[in-house]
């Protein structure tokens, strides 16, 4: 018996251990391995080999190491044999905007020659450069601009992908440059992420069978594969920046492993099928930890388990946000498998303390050799070692290149085949041409608008019609075909007009932005942009029919506004062809369809503006307009009147324990105001502008990141620069604890009362603004209590924060909250008035 219990006991043992392997099996993603288009070649790997036996170590970490070309000369390319170099959102030759062809080719000539150089024994390896072109050569006056990915998912066309693709590594060939940093194929799954835009998809499907085609018309394909036509391409961001909590740019993703590889690995599966040869590093976290540290991610899942052999390249200075790390010092990413540091400003601090490392062996001597044999490998594939100087290559200073008929006649389809007609009341469209069209909105005639973010500058703000030669607004698409048939338009931006016309075409939308800038927290777009609401309300009360166009970088809650039209077409950023808008909107003279539409939602439309989580698949799937729609023009539409309640729940919830007002920009549902005796509550795009007297002026100014701050100037008389929300918040709970909290600093002190207000709380601020230093950022906290005694009613709030003064001063802002509790932290308390 005590036998026949001692094997029972076995028998169970055995059974829980062979369930628990069962259990960590299912737990644990399976990740295919991924057999690339570009097999290993012998005789590349024997060169690999050679070359690497000749390098010193200071060779092998100039290797791994890109550098931003503001920051780095041909000088500094041969004498610390750096690897690459990266031009990054607005940066340019001779930090000209207007940079000639010649110039991008002549600055990729010396690099070319210093980095080849092979005096006092040098190696010589061909630096590679690298650039953002991620809808088209974004970055070069007069390049074609194509439509931003979330319009090209709504198309549903590899084949014309991969012709988008392959016009845009020609454009980039023009300008000598190597490498280009796309395809984006993040699965976007929270649309409040500011980076929405550079995905095609919330659906992993449609992601996957776009990343290939992107690559093989960069890339090239079959025997055209890395040759004289083609470039390297760079799939990013691996992985799951489309998937972090509440969509916050550069945040955590807490998915499942399983969900990991099932949803945002799907376009990295194909991409790498393709032959992509780098993948580029995500900001992001994955459970907590930075994916430039993650070396499971980098090296066990990507470069062992899906068998990569190409390099990864780190992000915009991402290796510094991993714990332990700053911009000049990361050992943790390097180990981890980030084989190239994107270093843009810092680089010769890193290079020296990489070799620091190194030596002490806190970075392995065969990781070094990994890093730099995977930088070599790509190079040997891409010819880089016999292509010769960049202005002897194909299409090289070629003007008939760039901005071509022939490019712009792709984007131009691209734009047609993206539009997504949301509703067409009672068949208005398409229009006849022979019509008195008014044209107004802000975005009628702003090519810039159209465009968005990535587009000369990094943010896309601040440029004109001018810096696009070649391309057409949308407003010229429309005026060209009415008045080719005799029918008459009328430009009207804030739509006067003296005589009625037929049909009022209205354009708006998103201002440009990128990256940070681009984050929201609800998906209301009314209280943001009022004024365009106001304008669609001035046309419907004297009976004009309206088309709406919309151009946006994601689906927003628009009820009220498409209630307001008569069509409402979703034109999402279709770059600089804005005639393609007019190719669909308009029939031909005899009447017949000229261009139907044919996009379609490749985003879930939200029926709530926090309804943020709206993915096609999802358990509780319940959008306004499904994944997949889009109407054409045999659909007979049966939208009727959209409810104009924005919130699932009739009230906005009572914030728990912080209010976030601005961070890169202003967040919803706060908008940025300036005032003066013309208008004491003018709307500012894109938190920058001047009030209607001029009065105040604000322009966007860099702290941390690029434009993530703003600089108010007071020129003198009474005026208020402000934030405040269209709907009040109940704070009540946050007075006896709470703070403003925000980052400031004073560049030109007062020369009269200057006061900081919260709602109608007023207290005087002259005690800090004359004290603190000059020109220097610092953190300050003031008391709501302070504000509460002067009269503020937290109980019915929507004023977070104003300044106002009837002098002249000038102040910077960033990072403006209100906390319901003081901040452990040490910072600087500001006392209650004078």
């Amino acid at each position: 018996m005590p036998s026949l219990r001692k094997n029972f006991l076995y028998f169970v043992l055995l059974c829980l251990f062979i369930l628990s392997c069962a259990t960590a099996s299912t737990n644990q993603a399976s990740w295919p391995y991924i057999q690339s288009a570009i097999k290993k070649d012998p005789k590349i790997e024997k060169k690999i080999q050679k070359i690497l036996s000749q390098m010193s170590l200071e060779e092998k970490v100039g290797q791994m190491v890109q550098a931003e070309i503001k920051h780095a000369s041909a000088d500094d390319i041969k004498k610390y044999h750096l690897g690459s170099i990266l031009n990054g959102g607005g940066s340019f030759p001779n930090n000209n905007k207007k940079a000639s062809l010649k110039d991008w080719v002549s600055l990729a000539d010396a690099y070319y020659l210093a980095s080849t150089d092979k005096t006092g024994g040098r190696v010589g390896i061909p630096v590679i450069w690298g650039t953002d072109a991620v809808h088209g050569h974004n970055n070069v006056f007069g390049a074609t601009i194509f439509p931003h990915n979330i319009g090209l998912g709504a198309m549903r066309n590899p084949l014309l992908i991969e012709k988008i693709a392959k016009a845009t590594a020609t454009e980039v060939l023009a300008t000598g440059i190597d490498w280009i940093f796309a395809p984006t194929v993040a699965v976007v799954r929270n649309d409040r992420w500011g980076r929405t835009y550079e995905g095609y998809s919330e659906d992993p499907a449609l992601v996957k069978s776009y990343a290939a085609a992107m690559i093989n018309g960069i890339q090239g394909k079959g025997k055209e594969t890395l040759s004289a036509n083609h470039l390297v391409s760079t799939v990013k961001h691996f992985i799951a920046d489309g998937g972090t909590n509440n969509g916050v740019d550069q945040g955590n993703n807490l998915s499942s492993e399983q969900e990991l590889m099932e949803i945002h690995a799907q376009g990295y599966f194909s991409a790498l099928k393709a032959g992509a040869q780098t993948v580029m590093a995500s900001f992001n976290s994955w459970h907590g930890k930075k994916v430039h540290g993650n070396k499971y991610l980098l090296t066990e899942v990507l470069k062992n388990k899906m068998g990569f052999d190409g390099f990864v390249i780190g992000d915009w200075n991402g290796h510094g946000q991993v714990k332990g790390c700053s911009n000049v010092s990361c050992p943790q990413a390097i180990n981890a498998g980030v084989d190239m540091i994107m270093v843009p400003q810092d680089w010769k601090k890193l290079i020296q303390n990489t070799i620091g490392q190194v030596k002490s062996g806190e970075i392995s001597m065969d990781r070094i050799n990994d890093a730099v044999m995977r930088i070599l490998r790509v190079k040997l594939r891409t010819g880089l070692f016999i292509r010769g100087l960049p202005s002897k290559r194909k299409y090289a200073a070629d003007n008939k290149v760039v901005g071509s008929l022939e490019h712009r006649s792709i984007a131009r389809q691209a734009v047609r085949e993206s539009l997504v007609l949301l509703k067409n009341k009672n068949s208005i469209l398409p229009l006849d041409r022979k019509l008195n069209v008014v044209v107004a909105g802000s975005g009628a005639n702003d090519i810039g608008r159209q465009s968005g973010g990535w587009t000369l500058t990094w943010q896309g703000t601040g440029n004109i019609n001018s810096e696009f030669p070649g391309a057409t607004s949308i407003y010229d698409g429309i005026e060209n075909v009415v008045k080719s048939a005799g029918g008459s338009t009328h430009l009207s931006l804030d739509g006067n007009f003296k005589i009625n016309p037929d049909v009022a075409i209205v354009v708006f939308g998103e201002i440009p932005y990128a990256e940070g800038q681009g984050d929201i927290t609800d998906l209301l777009y009314n209280w943001k942009y009022p004024r365009d609401l106001e304008l669609l309300n001035r046309f419907k009360s004297k009976g004009i029919p309206v088309v709406s166009v919309f151009i946006t970088g994601r689906p927003l809650w628009m009820n009220t506004e498409i209630n307001r039209s008569d069509a409402f077409v979703v034109a999402w950023l279709p770059g600089s062809e804005g005639v393609g808008i007019s190719d669909v909107l308009f029939k031909k003279e005899d009447g017949s369809v000229n261009h139907d539409f044919k996009g379609k939602l490749s985003f879930s439309w939200p029926k709530f503006a926090d309804q943020t989580l709206v993915n096609f698949g999802d358990k509780k799937y319940n959008p306004l307009f499904s994944y997949g729609y889009g109407l054409t023009y045999k659909d007979i539409d049966r939208l009727g009147v959209l409810s104009e309640v924005p919130f699932a729940s009739a009230n906005i919830p009572t914030p728990k324990d912080e209010v976030k007002v601005f961070k890169g920009r202003t967040l919803s549902p706060f908008v940025n105001y300036v005032g003066d005796r013309a208008n004491w509550k003018f709307p500012l795009n894109g938190d920058v502008g001047a009030s209607a007297a001029g009065l105040v002026s604000v322009i966007a100014i860099d702290k941390d990141i690029q434009e993530d701050a703003r600089q108010v100037t007071f020129h003198g008389g009474d005026s208020n620069y402000y934030f405040q929300s269209q709907s009040n918040l109940n704070l009540s709970k946050f007075v006896t604890t709470g703070v403003l909290k925000l980052d400031i600093r004073v560049d030109k002190r007062p020369n009269n009362e200057a006061n900081i207000l919260m709602g109608t709380g007023k207290m005087n601020f002259n005690h800090y603004l004359n004290v603190t230093s000059l020109k220097k950022w610092e953190t300050i906290t003031v008391d709501l209590k302070c504000f509460a005694d002067k009269g503020a009613d937290f109980t019915n709030f929507n004023m977070p924060l104003s300044f106002a003064t009837f002098g002249s001063m000038q102040i910077s802002l960033a990072n403006v909250e209100v906390l319901a509790k003081k901040p452990k932290s040490k910072i600087k308390k500001v006392r209650c008035g004078n």
